[in-house]
């Protein structure tokens, strides 16, 4: 999980997840992505709730054992 700056949406809390077993060819394809609401990914995994507030540019991966650490920002490859 990781926290961009937020888009012209006033709704985008600029937070994005994913499972870390996407290719760079699936994150391409803009119809592989949907958009929820912050609150709803909470209820599906509530151990995200401490890190909502980070600021944009925070990174977070789990660690084998399932407890969140920070991580590097990931970087666009098409940047």
């Amino acid at each position: 999980m990781y926290r961009e700056h937020r888009e012209e949406d006033p709704l985008d809390s600029g937070w994005r997840f994913f499972s870390g077993d996407e290719s760079q060819e699936y994150a391409d394809v803009p119809s592989n992505f949907e958009i929820y609401d912050v609150n709803t990914i909470a209820n599906y995994d509530p151990d995200i709730t401490e890190f909502l507030d980070s600021p944009p540019g925070s990174a977070f991966g789990r660690e084998r054992g399932g407890k969140f650490k920070p991580e590097p920002m990931p970087s666009d490859p098409d940047a």
